[in-house]
């Protein structure tokens, strides 16, 4: 079974929140790897008409348009779309456009027809993705496996990817001595481990993304060390799978590597709650869904923790003031997290027991506020 995934970039979401259209479509739907996808384009198709039902006063081109991009996905002919799913859709679509991507996470459904696309539960895959590489180094050889919840190991082909370190640098051995003598002994043997992580780095970036989904290490010392230094890879987990993977079989290998990327994501978000109980003694937090509406429309705001599943129906201002009641998309939990984003603030979409004072959003803030 394999997990088919798109990882939404900065580029692409920034684009998704900027976005302001006369009609805007979002819709957020529970997949399965393993069915044939039927009862999910149903699901979808409910959806569309969820959605375009929410829709006030739309120019009747406009709604015909949005309706007909939207049906580009309901099509038979869309069947292998429909096939090759992982554990969540989001579809985003406008009279003149329609994105859609595939997410590891296991969202809440929802169809939103706004002015504005409904971008928050997105951010959960871009904090947390759950797919990931698992490189397995050894001196003797080389892997790439791709794991994703709910699924076995799927083993990654790459292209001129080094088959070991001493026919990497064309030799019979990485004992071997270079005719002038300069590369000899252990330091020898660590050239020639560099040389072949560089070969390594060089050729994942064929198969890897340009950034968002973690990438695990496993191997032993030092070729582990070696190649942290040669990887240009910017989503390298810090923390690898230890032993030599040679040893063990992929299934193992992946558990192994879960084990690593859940406890770095644990640790990470611990950090980030810690860095929130510093900065409340400095006066550089709010739990406030007003007050974070002006700080987020000001760019005040450094770290924004969001519930995924939250929404609080209301409106932001220009000038950041918030009304409660009526809103379009997301409501002031949505609007907050965009302006954040948008501001270059750092976004965590986090369950509701994560969020630091037990509402639905928390921020640390860039300065402390004079008033």
């Amino acid at each position: 079974m394999t997990l088919y995934t798109d990882i939404p970039t900065r580029s692409e979401i920034d684009a998704l929140w900027r976005a302001e259209v006369p009609a805007a479509v979002s819709i957020y739907l529970q997949t399965a790897p393993t069915s044939p996808g039927e009862a999910e384009r149903i699901a979808y198709k409910n959806g569309v008409r969820e959605a375009l039902a929410q829709l006030g006063d739309v120019d009747q081109k406009d709604l015909a348009a949005l309706a007909e991009q939207l049906a580009v996905l309901e099509d038979e002919n869309s069947g292998d779309f429909w096939r090759h799913q992982a554990r969540s859709l989001a579809v985003f679509a406008t009279p003149a456009s329609l994105r859609s991507f595939r997410l590891p996470n296991r969202l809440t459904p929802a169809a939103v027809g706004a002015t504005r696309f409904f971008v928050k539960p997105l951010m959960r895959a871009v904090t947390f993705p759950q797919t990931a590489f698992v490189l397995a180094l050894a001196q003797g050889s080389a892997r790439v496996l791709e794991t994703v919840p709910d699924a076995p190991p799927r083993e990654v082909r790459v292209p001129d990817m080094p088959a070991d370190v001493a026919s990497a640098v064309g030799k019979a051995s990485i004992k071997d001595r270079a005719p002038n003598r300069r590369v000899q002994g252990v330091e020898g043997q660590k050239v020639r481990m560099a040389q072949f992580s560089r070969l390594v780095d060089s050729a994942l970036r064929e198969v890897l993304p340009g950034h968002g989904v973690p990438l695990v290490l496993a191997a032993t010392e030092p070729l582990d060390s070696i190649f942290r230094v040669h990887c240009r890879y910017p989503d390298l987990v810090p923390h690898s799978v230890p032993g030599n993977p040679e040893d063990r079989g992929d299934g193992e290998l992946v558990a192994e590597a879960r084990a690593v990327l859940d406890n770095w994501y644990a640790s990470r978000l611990d950090e980030e709650k810690t860095t929130f109980n510093e900065r409340f003694g400095q006066g550089r937090t709010s739990t406030d869904l007003a007050d974070l509406a002006r700080f987020a429309t000001r760019g005040a705001v450094d770290t924004l923790f969001v519930d995924i599943d939250a929404t609080v129906p209301g409106e932001v201002d220009d000038l950041g003031a918030v009304t409660f009641g009526a809103s379009d998309a997301g409501g002031l939990v949505d609007e907050i997290a965009r302006r954040a984003w948008l501001s270059g603030a750092r976004l965590l979409a986090v369950r509701h027991e994560d969020v630091p004072g037990g509402g639905d959003v928390a921020a640390t803030l860039r300065y402390a506020p004079t008033g």
